[in-house]
């Protein structure tokens, strides 16, 4: 079936070198990215305290591309850009749990909401991200769920494909869901909003993700909310 798929590809998009058939090619042979982390993962020494950020792209960017991410601390950046919570859910035992860490930081959805990997709905992102927490949980591990950020339109179209009414839904669930289970919400959502209901404009540069003026706004609120959990 897969091979079958890359020959259709192969004619659809051109050439063995065409840049679009090599993404399909390695999206195929390996949905999740397992191997984006595996080697980093192998050199991983145990160590106190270990805190792992699992998440697409506003994760992935982090300390990346924008903001500072914790160079004194024993914090691990797992982020996959443009992931959603199904494939994160199989990341989870080889990029948090095998990792051995004190706490998890969660931050996934919008592009669940925007059908990065197809259509879904929010009960099928809150079963993903409620699993997660069951696995974190029975492994010992403290969880934080960020919530979703919000976005904006002042650069380009992007509440089409990520309604705020549903990240303004999917958000109170997940505070809900910390609330009943014992787990830490992180609002970064509040945080970040204009007059209009939206993404501050000086705080991203696209609508959505954050620049290093939002990431500045980020950074305490999980210190805050990883006191919580750490102590």
């Amino acid at each position: 079936m897969r091979a079958s798929c890359l020959v259709l590809l192969a004619g659809v998009l051109g050439a063995q070198d065409n840049p679009e058939l090599e993404r399909a090619r390695k999206t195929l042979a390996d949905w999740p990215n397992l191997t984006r982390y595996a080697q980093e993962n192998a050199k991983l020494s145990p160590v106190e305290g270990r805190v792992v950020f699992l998440g697409d792209s506003i994760t992935d960017a982090w300390g990346r591309r924008a903001g500072k991410f914790w160079p004194d601390r024993p914090y691990v950046n797992r982020g996959i850009s443009g992931q959603t919570t199904p494939q994160m859910l199989i990341r989870f035992r080889p990029d948090v749990i095998a990792l051995a860490p004190k706490a998890v930081v969660i931050l996934a959805g919008t592009n669940d909401l925007a059908g990065n990997t197809g259509p879904m709905t929010l009960e099928q992102i809150e079963g993903n991200l409620q699993s997660m927490a069951e696995l974190a949980t029975a492994n010992g591990i403290r969880v934080v769920f960020a919530s979703v950020l919000p976005v904006c339109d002042y650069y380009r179209p992007q509440t089409e494909r990520r309604p705020p009414a549903k990240i303004l839904a999917l958000n109170a669930w997940l505070e809900e869901y910390c609330r009943k289970h014992g787990h830490v919400y992180l609002d970064h959502y509040s945080s970040m909003l204009d007059e209009a209901k939206m993404l501050k404009k000086e705080l991203t540069n696209d609508g959505l993700h954050p620049n290093a003026e939002g990431y500045a706004v980020m950074e305490p609120l999980v210190e805050k909310a990883l006191a919580k959990v750490l102590r």
